[in-house]
């Protein structure tokens, strides 16, 4: 019963937000005062890119806005990070832009509430932790295709060129794309170019300035000023309300068959959100000094990815860039994110004539600023230095989700990661046989290396040693060690003392090499076998009885018992 009670306190802590653990550490002025500052600051910087990645999700600008509002308030609310900001980000936009095609907003509302109940799924069986089993070549060469379907998708605004309806497919977009270069509008080119041209500037010389918002608010205004014939997000989208997002269940309930169709689209979401909140969390935590939960923060994450599809709104996960331009504004908690919703909630409410006619030109350039600064074209071009396996993963996860689909470039780069790590595990595992003792490490086993030194394998005893986990990638040899054998021994000890683990199929293969050996009258003896295997051993039923005495903890053991039984 108390150790009931100890696991369901220890539950309890694991998954307490740090909003309350502030709290009740005495939330003080002057951290509201830095919080202040830095939530501001990172919430005059979301409002451009909110509107800029639901543009390029083939959706309304003000559905980026209501999640940067209801998705950063929940996250910071719930969430695990002191300092995360929350909203969308361009991880998304190529699978959201390719479920509103496919399926509508509906199936839109309904693939990012899947998800966010596997994402709470993951959090309830603390899955938190295995982000540092996604290979790095894998988030990278996602990371940089939908670096490369940014950018490509902003050319048409970019250019104001004339394509009534822009494929969603890569190779059909470039070849609209290029066929449509002949009718580019030059003015709203020059205002996309001095847009760019300013956030580089800015960039350079002056840092301390939110780029996006400083540029799109130059631009915008010097071109109400001229009247220039550029389309505006009212032109385009119509004037964005000044309400309150709207909470809505319609989408919600719709037949169980359009909830199936799009598990595989949830699975993508939920791997991007949870991939992308931890990562942007280990970040804070590097520059912060603090230690995060991984779990509470992917309940906040599932959470808010329900909360914000139900006001309207598109997946959400923790934003890298804006965490980390919220830290170096000052932030010192999880209020900083709060206040940054409560920003964007008030703009929205008194600014949103003005932020309507904000030409979407510039915001083009604004998701080209984004799309370079996700190319990681580094790291990218340094990963061609690493093992040709690395490499593999690198180029097959870039160019599915570049030429076939973000939710297949994630599945088989997954896949494919599982297969190089067994491949890599069955290269350094090994069984080979041993024919002198002089020499031989016996860092696992308590043994005296001169007596050992002195010693011989005896005639008519054969001595193999397993190196690396014995699973299934090792069977085959485990099953045709007997075989492989010239002349089969009176006595076989297989030396175990370098194997960490043991599978159902190494154990299956040990089966058989033991129903092996009683067939053939060969007395099998095992060394060194450590307690987390013995215990497997033991459960599985692999040994009688008599079997059992033949398992020694050292190998001078073993090597004496085959002496015997060679004697007799």
């Amino acid at each position: 019963m108390k150790n009931k009670r100890e696991k369901f306190v220890q539950r309890l802590i694991e998954f307490t937000p740090k909003t309350w653990i502030c709290l009740k550490n005495k939330y003080t002025f002057n951290l509201f005062k830095h919080d202040l500052i830095g939530g501001v600051t990172v919430g005059i910087i979301a409002l451009p890119l909110a509107m800029a990645f639901a543009i390029a999700s083939g959706l309304s600008p003000v559905s980026g806005l209501y999640t940067a509002i209801i998705a950063g308030f929940i996250i910071s609310l719930l969430g695990g990070s002191y300092s995360q900001i929350g909203g969308p980000t361009g991880a998304f936009v190529v699978i959201i832009y390719n479920i509103v095609h496919n399926h509508g907003y509906t199936g839109l509302v309904l693939a990012t509430i899947l998800a966010g109940l596997i994402l709470l799924a993951f959090a309830f069986f603390r899955l938190g932790t295995l982000i540092k089993y996604i290979p790095y070549p894998l988030v990278v060469g996602f990371t940089s295709g939908i670096a490369v379907i940014i950018f490509v998708s902003q050319i048409k605004d970019f250019f104001g060129l004339n394509i009534q309806n822009l494929p969603a497919e890569f190779i059909p977009k470039c070849i609209a794309i290029f066929s449509s270069f002949s009718s580019w509008h030059p003015i709203t080119f020059g205002v996309a170019a001095g847009s760019l041209l300013l956030i580089i500037l800015i960039r350079r010389f002056f840092p301390v300035l939110p780029w996006g918002i400083t540029a799109i608010a130059l631009a915008g205004g010097l071109s109400w000023i001229l009247e220039l014939p550029v389309e505006t997000i009212a032109s385009r989208f119509g004037e964005i309300p000044r309400s309150f997002p709207a909470f809505s269940l319609s989408n919600f309930l719709t037949p169980f068959d359009r909830w199936y169709n799009l598990i595989p689209e949830a699975l993508t979401i939920a791997f991007l959100a949870g991939i992308e909140s931890l990562l942007s969390a280990i970040v804070a935590d590097g520059m912060t000094g603090r230690r995060h939960k991984s779990n509470c923060e992917l309940m906040a994450v599932g959470i808010a990815n329900i909360g914000s599809v139900l006001f309207g709104g598109i997946p959400a996960t923790g934003a890298i860039a804006r965490t980390a331009t919220s830290i170096k504004s000052g932030s010192k908690t999880p209020f900083a994110g709060i206040i940054h919703s409560a920003t964007l909630l008030l703009i929205l409410l008194i600014f949103a004539p003005i932020v309507s006619q904000i030409p979407l030109a510039s915001l083009s350039a604004v998701l080209v600023m984004v799309a370079w600064n996700m190319s990681e074209y580094h790291h990218f071009r340094n990963l061609f230095k690493a093992p040709p396996y690395d490499i593999a993963i690198l180029l097959v996860t870039f160019l599915l989700t570049v030429l076939v689909d973000l939710t297949i470039a994630v599945e088989v780069g997954i896949v494919l990661s599982a297969f190089l790590f067994i491949k890599r595990i069955e290269d350094v595992s090994q069984i080979a046989p041993l024919y002198f003792l002089k020499d031989e490490p016996i860092e696992n086993e308590e043994v005296n290396q001169e007596s050992l030194e002195q010693s011989a394998i005896p005639n008519g005893v054969e001595v193999y040693e397993v190196t690396g986990p014995l699973f299934f990638g090792l069977a085959d040899s485990l099953r045709d060690i007997l075989s492989n054998i010239k002349f089969p021994p009176k006595v076989f000890i297989l030396r175990m003392r370098q194997v960490p683990v043991i599978d159902a199929t190494g154990m299956h293969a040990l089966r058989e090499l033991v129903n092996k050996c009683k067939r053939d009258h060969i007395s099998l003896i095992l060394s060194g076998v450590n307690k987390s295997v013995l215990h497997t051993i033991k459960k599985f039923d692999l040994l009688e009885s008599d079997q059992e005495q033949m398992i020694f903890p050292h190998f001078d053991q073993a090597l004496k018992r085959a002496s015997e039984l060679v004697q007799d």
